[in-house]
């Protein structure tokens, strides 16, 4: 939010006349909502790349390099390999079974 947003804001809560008060709802607004869009976006790149994750796990363990490596060119683009990992350790954790490891490698649960 600009400091003149805020200065104007402060004027008004203080019962001063303001004749920005559009302005000031309208930056408040869009300060308040900056992130949502983007988080919107980001939700549907994971949904997007669920199915092609987990159909690219077997019953072969693997690594996230591994099937990063397998899968990369269907991923939606700017899916990478720590969202591929994020994913399933986050969001698809229900669907994945984890053998632990140095490196952890991963199947798809049955």
């Amino acid at each position: 939010m600009k400091k003149s947003t805020m200065e104007a804001l402060l004027v008004y809560l203080a019962n001063e006349d303001n004749a920005n008060i559009v302005e000031i709802r309208n930056e408040i607004e869009a300060e308040l909502n900056k992130g949502a869009e983007k988080a919107a976006k980001n939700r549907a790149m994971y949904d997007a790349a669920k199915v092609i994750v987990i159909s690219g796990l077997t019953d072969t363990p693997v690594t996230v390099a591994e099937l990063f490596e397998s899968i990369k060119d269907n991923l939606p683009e700017g899916f990478t390999r720590s969202k591929v990992q994020y994913g399933i350790t986050n969001y698809w954790a229900d669907e994945v079974v984890k053998h632990e490891g140095r490196p952890a490698t991963y199947t798809r649960k049955v």
